[in-house]
Formats: C-alpha cells, structure tokens, sequence
C-alpha cells in the first residue's frame, strides 16, 4: 500500500519554523544607552493605559451581555407561560 504521494517534509522542505537561519536573524543586540530605558518606560506607561481603557471597555460590555441575557431569558420565559396557560 504504497503512496506514490510526496510527503509532508518533501513538500514544505526544510525552511520550517525554528530553521538555524532564522533562528540567526532573530538575535537582536542590547543597546547599552539610557535612552532605550525611557523609551521602555513611555511605552510601557501607554500601554498600561490602554490597558485600563481595554478592562473598563470589556467591563461594560459585559455587563450590557449580562443585561441583554437577562432580559432575554424572561421574554422566553412570559412566551413559555402564556402558551402553556392558553393549552390548559
């Protein structure tokens, strides 16, 4: 039951992910000046911000989906007893 088919490693070839080329081009090299600590600090501080605007914004939009899911389930719920009130 031999497959005449090319396998998975003859059709992709060697340049996968983790190949020792792009391992090499990865390498990044740390600068030894200030100025990259304060532009990691601005940075992180803007992110932390945009953190707080990300929670605030799913906090609210969690609660719109608790809200909407509740209303929801007593609608089902008043339909549910009107139509088996009327069968009765």
């Amino acid at each position: 039951m031999g497959s005449k088919a090319p396998s998975w490693a003859d059709q992709w070839g060697s340049g996968s992910f983790g190949d020792e080329e792009d391992d090499n081009k990865l390498v990044t090299k740390k600068s030894s000046s200030g100025g990259s600590s304060k532009k990691m600090a601005e940075a992180k501080a803007a992110a932390s911000a945009g953190f707080d605007k990300a929670k605030a914004a799913a906090s609210v939009g969690a609660q719109k989906v608790k809200s909407g899911t509740s209303v929801g389930l007593k609608w089902v719920k008043k339909q549910y007893q009107k139509k088996s009130s009327s069968s009765t």
